[in-house]
């Protein structure tokens, strides 16, 4: 009833399309691109078979032609162009293209095997293959001009090398020199001589033959370094190593002083003499200037020391007024157990023990001690070593004459002296 209280039934309200809800018209364009798709296939389909049955017609109607002998062959019909697809057909074309069945393909799968039955092909690698077969024996070849071009190239100089050059000109800062290469060698300032040069154009005129040592090989130029001072400097060395060899005495002037020595100036190179080894080494300062008596220590071209005695100097002309069977006197300096050694004036002699006396010792003090004075003959020298060999057993008229009557001996020894040489000669002949 409507006019009792009882509540009216709600009125559904309309249902409001969900996200979720599936949207009928893309349905259908879907469906109607697919059909608009399979239309078009349909129709290039038809056109390409009408195209193919066109072609097959023409090739029919040409042998026909032939057959009948016509000289003129009816022109093959154009093909009729394939109809326009649409923009919409060629996007469907793609998205049914599935590029995944390409993956892990090269080009070489995709073309397939070569074709070896093309023209070009075998006849371009036959070309190529006959160059390769060929050897040095097929080309022209002079073995004199070779040999001539590896001579004219040849690199001049090799370091170490002593070369004789033409000066051919100069610069501020060094020499030019010809020495036969294909570039002239170049001699800095500072190594065109041993002492200081202020001109070089009045020391190296052009034309001026020159005997140089190479330092550094050719540069890309084919340049090389060279120097008259290394030159000078190896010459120098090998005359010092000469003369230690010899044991000879050299003079020189001493040119300064420090806390350990002298310096001074041999054959161009610099020399030191320790204060040990001078004569008079705690007033050492007052010696520059003045000339002194030297013989070697050390001579040593690699480390370029060169170290030098003037005692050692002392003993070596000492060494050059004594000769094997020679009567010398002296002190006796020191008593070991094997011997005396005998101070000969600046240099020491050994008295061996076995050398003594032709007797029997109990001890060597026997005969002589430390303070007394010997008369011996020597015989034998080394000036290399320094070493002197004393002999008193010779002076004996009898063995152990010396433990007996050694005054008699010592004063009779000038006389005893000549006997003994000729017994020393007698010794030699028979020796040699």
């Amino acid at each position: 009833m409507a006019g009792s209280g009882s509540p009216q039934p709600k009125q559904p309200k309309p249902a409001v399309p969900s996200a979720e809800a599936p949207r009928k018209p893309q349905l259908v364009m879907h469906i109607s691109k697919k059909e608009e798709q399979e239309r078009l296939l349909k129709e290039a389909e038809e056109a390409r078979a009408a195209a193919a049955a066109a072609e097959e017609r023409a090739r029919a109607l040409e042998q026909a032609a032939a057959a009948a002998g016509s000289p003129m062959a009816p022109k093959a019909p154009s093909r009729p162009a394939p109809p326009q697809r649409s923009v919409a057909a060629d996007s469907e074309d793609d998205s049914r293209f599935d590029s995944s069945e390409l993956e892990g393909l090269t080009m070489a799968d995709l073309l397939g095997p070569a074709d070896q039955s093309r023209g070009g092909g075998a006849g371009q690698q036959q070309p190529a293959a006959r160059a390769a077969s060929r050897s040095v024996d097929d080309f022209d070849f002079d073995e004199d001009a070779f040999l001539a071009a590896l001579d004219e190239n040849e690199p001049v100089g090799t370091t170490g090398e002593v070369v004789t050059g033409i000066v051919i000109g100069m610069e501020s800062d060094g020499v030019y020199v010809d020495i036969g290469g294909k570039a002239p060698g170049f001699m800095p300032k500072s190594e065109c001589g041993l002492g200081v040069i202020t001109n070089l154009k009045e020391r190296f005129p052009k034309g001026l033959e020159v005997e140089v040592l190479v330092t550094r090989e050719q540069n890309a130029d084919g340049m090389v370094t060279i120097s008259c001072r290394a030159l000078a400097l190896r010459k120098s060395w090998d005359k010092v190593k000469q003369l230690e060899k010899e044991g000879k005495v050299v003079q020189v002037k001493v040119s300064g002083f420090n806390r350990g020595g002298v310096t001074c100036d041999l054959e161009g190179l610099r020399g030191f003499v320790p204060r040990s080894q001078l004569q008079d080494g705690e007033n050492h300062e007052a010696l520059v200037g003045k000339t002194l008596g030297v013989a070697f220590l050390e001579v040593n071209s690699e480390t370029r020391k060169l170290v030098l005695s003037e005692k050692r100097a002392a003993t070596a002309a000492r060494f050059a007024e004594l000769e094997v069977g020679q009567l010398v006197e002296g002190t006796v300096v020191a008593v070991k157990p094997y011997g005396f050694f005998v101070d000969l004036g600046g240099i020491s002699g050994l008295l061996h023990q076995s050398m003594v006396t032709g007797g029997s010792m109990r001890s060597l003090r026997e005969v002589f001690d430390q303070g007394d004075t010997v008369k011996a003959l020597i015989t034998e020298l080394d000036p290399g070593r320094g070493r002197i060999a004393l002999n008193t057993a010779m002076l004996e008229g009898q063995p152990g004459e010396l433990l007996i009557e050694k005054d008699k001996v010592m004063a009779e020894a000038a006389d005893r002296a000549n006997r003994a040489r000729n017994v020393l000669r007698q010794q030699e002949q028979s020796a040699g």
